[in-house]
């Protein structure tokens, strides 16, 4: 009995259990799917979709690879907010991060008359003391470095656009320089409208093929003090000593005039600042008319002032007509001085004073002068304008000249300064310059001078003749010419390089020498120093010889003040031989350094440093120099 009840409470017990258990397991199942649905559930409202859930017992794991480690975070954290932080479990990924983009390089070169500031982000492989000494070359100025550096890769075409950057700095002494890989904006002030289009011709052809440039070159209207006018009619037609406007509108209609009363249709007319009245046109246009009408003579117009001068014999009738019409039509702020010059006594010897100035820069003053205080001060006066040891006086003393004599000589010792060689002679009349000359502006310059010196009632004449040849400008020697004197300075004394290095020798310093005097008379222009080697020895070993020799010649260049900004240095090794390598003189002949002129065909890899080998060929100007090393130097 005993026995029977004891197997009872086991069955019970058991049968106990096992519900318990099952209970258990069911409620744990339960939980886990909670738990999973639940977390599921928060993740997506999180917008963490990305995040996979398992629930195991007790325990809920987090899958899934996370875009980044702050994402990964706020699923751990989201689901603990569902449940105990403890039973979160991370095993999720956090995916690759691209490689961080290089940061956008560029630099703003900014000039003006106090200097020169550098700023932007540069590489960290560019040789930024390079940048600031080429710059300071090219300036002739102080350089403020204000540049940053930043270890990401060279970007392609940057040192293709700062070498044009650095070549447009040079004729651009108020300018904005804007680098970038791709791209240079330019932005400049020039003096004037001729160097306005010079400067944007220049830069377009030296423009490399590849990079974008972008102009903005401005002219702003000279300020013309004072405003002149002049125009001499006599039997040979009408001329303009000098001709400025205030609009291209008054320029416009000065031009037609003046063509109609015969002035050549080549005449020319400053469109300037500083007119005295709006009406300037107005009342030019008057004047020339009025001259035309005389038939003979001048018209000189400086500021608001008009001097009317008629030619000897015009009619008294038609000289009152003329003037009173003028009067009555001139805008009222302008006032008109004429003058109808009497015939002189031809028993009457000349009074002049005459300055002569040579083609050796020797000055003869001769003539009557007022006084003795005067004839010491004009003395003074020449000898400051030409040079102490040039001027000869040999003037008399006159104390019966006329009032004002002494302000004309002057007035004419400075216009004759405008000259190569001429004279001027002063009259009691008039003033005669005459001469040759390499300023373009000479005329308008006299008139200019003599008009604001001796008022209204002056009468001058200028004769002067533009000597193309005088002009230091037009006298720059072309890119062509500049390599043919090297060419010849090479063919007398070859450079030469120490013995198995990038050393020039001494033998070749004067030669160096000669070249960068030669370069520093030449206009900038583009131009590749090309270093090559015989085959002798390892590949590697001769192109790295070849570009350090290049780069030794064009620092030569450098330490001697050439402006090397359009210069780039490339080292071809034992490529393109000029000779058989298998004799001595072939191996000799290979090893040279060749002067390239680069030109608008020049291919962009050229440009940019030759980074690539160009498949078309550039024109070029070639001089070699050839090196006298041993045969058994290791090339």
């Amino acid at each position: 009995m005993r026995l029977k009840s004891f197997a009872i409470i086991i069955v019970f017990l058991s049968v106990a259990a096992g519900l318990a258990y099952f209970g258990a397991g069911m409620a744990a199942t339960v939980m886990e799917e909670n738990s999973e649905l639940s977390i599921r559930e928060a993740l997506d409202d999180a917008g963490l979709d990305w995040a996979e859930v398992e629930a195991d017992g007790l325990q809920v794991n987090l899958f899934g690879e996370a875009p980044s480690e702050a994402q990964r975070f706020t699923a751990v954290n989201v689901a603990s907010k569902v449940v105990d932080g403890a039973r979160v479990a991370d095993k999720m990924s956090v995916k690759r991060t691209s490689r961080v983009l290089a940061p956008r390089f560029s630099i703003e070169l900014l000039r003006n008359d106090s200097g020169t500031s550098l700023i932007g982000l540069i590489p960290a492989k560019t040789d930024r003391e390079l940048i600031v000494e080429t710059v300071a070359n090219v300036t002739n100025g102080e350089v403020t470095d204000l540049l940053q550096t930043a270890n990401y890769p060279v970007p392609k075409g940057w040192d293709r656009a700062l070498r044009f950057a650095e070549n447009a700095l040079a004729g651009l002494p108020r300018s904005k320089i804007s680098i970038s890989a791709d791209e240079v904006v330019v932005k400049a002030i020039t003096d004037s409208i001729q160097a306005k289009r010079r400067a944007e011709a220049d830069l377009r052809r030296s423009t490399p093929t590849g990079l974008k440039v972008v102009l903005d070159i401005t002219a702003p209207r000279p300020v013309i003090t004072p405003f002149t006018l002049r125009m001499v009619r006599n039997e040979s037609g009408a001329r303009f000593d000098a001709c400025t406007a205030d609009t291209e509108e008054a320029r416009t209609e000065i031009m037609r005039t003046a063509i109609a009363v015969g002035a050549p249709a080549t005449s020319n007319c400053v469109v300037g600042l500083g007119s005295p009245s709006t009406q300037w046109g107005d009342a030019a246009v008057l004047a020339i008319n009025g001259l035309a009408q005389l038939g003979q003579g001048s018209v000189t117009i400086s500021d608001a002032d008009i001097s009317l001068l008629a030619a000897e014999g015009t009619d008294q009738a038609v000289f009152d007509r003329v003037v009173g019409k003028l009067e009555n039509d001139l805008p009222d702020v302008f006032s008109l001085h004429a003058v109808l010059p009497e015939t002189p006594d031809a028993e009457e010897g000349p009074v002049d004073f005459t300055a002569t100035l040579g083609e050796d820069g020797e000055v003869l003053l001769a003539g009557r002068i007022g006084d003795e205080l005067s004839r010491r001060t004009t003395e003074s006066y020449a000898r400051a304008r030409f040079g102490a040891d040039v001027v000869e006086m040999t003037a008399r003393i006159d104390e019966d000249l006329p009032m004002g004599w002494g302000l004309r000589v002057l007035a004419a010792l400075e216009a004759l300064d405008q000259l190569h060689d001429g004279s001027a002679r002063v009259t009691a009349s008039d003033i005669v310059v005459t001469g040759n000359t390499g300023i373009e502006t000479a005329s308008a310059d006299i008139a200019r001078i003599l008009s604001s010196k001796l008022g209204d009632a002056a009468d001058f004449s200028i004769n002067v003749t533009y000597d193309e040849m005088l002009d230091p400008l037009a006298n720059i020697p072309t890119p062509e010419e500049c390599i043919a004197s090297i060419q010849a300075i090479n063919a007398e004394n070859k450079i030469t390089f120490e013995p198995g290095s990038a050393t020039i020798s001494a033998d070749s310093l004067s030669s160096m020498d000669r070249i960068a005097e030669v370069l520093q008379e030449c206009p900038q222009f583009q131009m590749e120093i090309a270093g090559y080697t015989d085959s002798q020895g390892r590949e590697e070993m001769n192109q790295a010889l070849s570009e350090s020799r290049a780069s030794s010649v064009l620092t030569e260049l450098m330490n001697r003040r050439v402006l090397v900004s359009g210069f780039l240095s490339k080292g071809y090794g034992e490529e393109d031989p000029i000779a058989d390598n298998g004799t001595e003189e072939g191996r000799e002949a290979n090893r040279r350094i060749e002067f390239r002129m680069l030109t608008n065909e020049t291919p962009a890899e050229a440009e940019e440093g030759l980074e690539t080998e160009a498949d078309n060929s550039a024109e070029e100007t070639t001089t070699e120099v050839t090196e006298d090393a041993p045969t058994d130097e290791p090339d």
